[in-house]
């Protein structure tokens, strides 16, 4: 895995606007959820951002495996979709702390949405360098 910033901006160039694209989907899906289910519903912020989340990372794995690093064929459950769903996890387990504790604070939807976006941001930058380095390689067999 090359580390340097320069090989990390490189690539963050040429694959950042489909990368934040994909970001971008698997938010509106969060988001929606968490205005829906906080906001309409009146569950808890741990819990709505659990849902938002959980049901946001199916599409948002498909889409950046093909569209942004464009693999095709199966998939590897140990090279990709598990670290996929092991980053997306973390993320999660993060953002429902931090939505949590703001529903208990501030117990509004605005407040557990901006902790859904806290949370995830402090593992933006990491993911992407992980994810880069897992699906770049096209010429490796695919191991199911």
């Amino acid at each position: 895995m090359d580390l340097r910033p320069t090989h990390i901006i490189r690539r963050f160039i040429q694959l950042g606007p489909k990368f934040i694209a994909v970001s971008l989907v698997g938010t509106v899906i969060t988001q929606s959820l968490i205005i829906i289910l906080h906001g309409g519903l009146g569950w808890g912020g741990g819990i709505t951002n659990f849902v938002g989340v959980c049901v946001a990372i199916p599409p948002t794995y498909v889409m950046t495996r093909s569209w942004v690093w464009g693999k095709k064929g199966a998939s590897s459950f140990r090279r990709e979709v598990a670290p996929f769903w092991i980053l997306n996890l973390l993320g999660l387990a993060l953002s429902t702390v931090f939505a949590a504790i703001a529903d208990r604070i501030w117990g509004s939807t605005l407040a557990v949405s901006g902790a859904n976006f806290a949370g995830f941001g402090v593992l933006y930058v990491a993911k992407f360098v992980i994810l880069d380095h897992l699906f770049k390689h096209d010429e490796e067999p695919v191991q199911t």
